[in-house]
């Protein structure tokens, strides 16, 4: 028996924005906590007519690059003392998934390592998670529609957070808010979106519909993303990337794989604060070329080249390339990464619950060549 689930209500297009306020009401969500980031305030997109609705809700900045349990816990006593029974998280995956932390410990008592999926925390939670609403304002990690949350404990370790419970109760997704964009994040982001849905499709996991989504998403993104990265106004290429990544992270009930596995192993390394869709973009073509070797996955490879249009050239050589284009590092020592770390991210990426679903059971050796490979 396979459980396929796709639970939450999607308001997409330009303008969506608008109906944040109907949402509000629908959810019964009358003081709200507003979650997002410094870099979204200064952008001025809490400004906008359509967010006056939170014009008196407080609000919650200071979300790190890769969210943190000490972040959970400093908005829950924001959450707490204001008295909310909701949350608007406006911002890319970190406010999302933050936002996501503080939804489960409103309602879950304990502490939140408990709640993690690798420690068996996922029937832990319950329907009780307090109603949480989504607005990105980028177009990478799905987490508007995901149900998952990465967050990085106070003892290093970056876990995954797992559970339909998770899952905002609406996504907001207008392609509007991302037009101010600058070039680099667009390309981190849309390259992120890019590798859920590579390694969605890939995954070993009986989920056809999923597949569907994901070949879908990536052949949207592949085509539109050079161009938003080329005119950040061009509103129809932001369009299909953020559609991408939406069904990037539709497709997340089928499991990612080795990429984000050594991803949010290196995403836990405090003294770098690396970004995770640059990761996911240098790592992507390496896993793909130890991945081919599986016959099955090796095919499914051949009709994402397919959807992409790319006669004659491996797709990890295209992406190569891609990366090249959108100015996205060649190399992990190029962000600071050095080989001292890679024992630890070995060992933890082996424990991440992404490795379990990567189409080839890799072994730690494994995972350093790849990362050797990419250094």
């Amino acid at each position: 028996m396979n459980i396929i689930q796709y639970l939450t209500t999607i308001h997409f297009g330009a303008g969506a924005v608008s109906s944040l306020s109907q949402t509000l009401n629908e959810l019964g969500i009358t003081k709200p906590l507003v979650i997002s980031d410094h870099g979204v305030k200064a952008a001025g997109l809490l400004n906008g007519d359509a967010m006056q609705v939170l014009s008196s809700a407080p609000i919650f900045l200071d979300v790190p690059t890769n969210p943190t349990e000490s972040a959970v816990k400093e908005a829950l006593v924001a959450y707490r003392q204001h008295g909310c029974n909701g949350v608007v998280a406006i911002g890319g995956g970190s406010p999302i998934d933050l936002a996501k932390g503080v939804a489960l410990l409103a309602t879950h008592e304990g502490e939140l390592e408990q709640y993690a999926a690798i420690l068996g925390g996922i029937p832990k939670i319950t329907n009780a998670v307090a109603p949480l609403v989504a607005v990105p304002t980028t177009a990478g990690t799905g987490s508007e529609v995901g149900r998952a949350a990465l967050i990085t404990l106070d003892d290093g370790r970056k876990l995954g957070f797992i559970s339909p419970y998770l899952i905002p109760r609406r996504a907001i997704c207008d392609p509007e808010l991302t037009l101010g964009l600058p070039p680099a994040l667009t390309a981190a982001t849309g390259l992120d979106a890019l590798s859920h849905c590579i390694e969605t499709y890939l995954s070993p996991r009986y989920n056809p519909p999923a597949e569907a989504i994901a070949l879908d998403g990536f052949a949207r993104i592949w085509e539109a993303l050079p161009k938003a990265y080329a005119n950040g106004a061009d509103l129809a290429a932001r369009t299909e990337v953020m559609m991408g990544a939406l069904q990037g992270g539709l497709t997340f009930q089928k499991g990612l794989g080795a990429v984000h596995a050594l991803s949010h192993a290196l995403g836990g390394l405090k003294e770098l604060k690396l970004h995770h869709g640059t990761l996911n973009a240098i790592l992507m073509p390496p896993v793909l070329r130890a991945n081919a070797s599986d016959a099955a996955t090796a095919d499914k490879i051949s009709r994402l080249e397919a959807a992409a249009g790319i006669a004659g050239t491996a797709l990890a050589d295209a992406l190569d390339d891609l990366n090249r284009k959108l100015g996205v590092p060649g190399k992990l020592s190029t962000l600071g990464v050095t080989r001292e770390v890679f024992a630890w991210t070995c060992e933890r990426a082996l424990a991440d619950h992404s490795h379990q679903t990567n189409p080839r059971n890799l072994t730690g050796e494994d995972y350093a060549e790849i990362l050797e490979s990419v250094m």
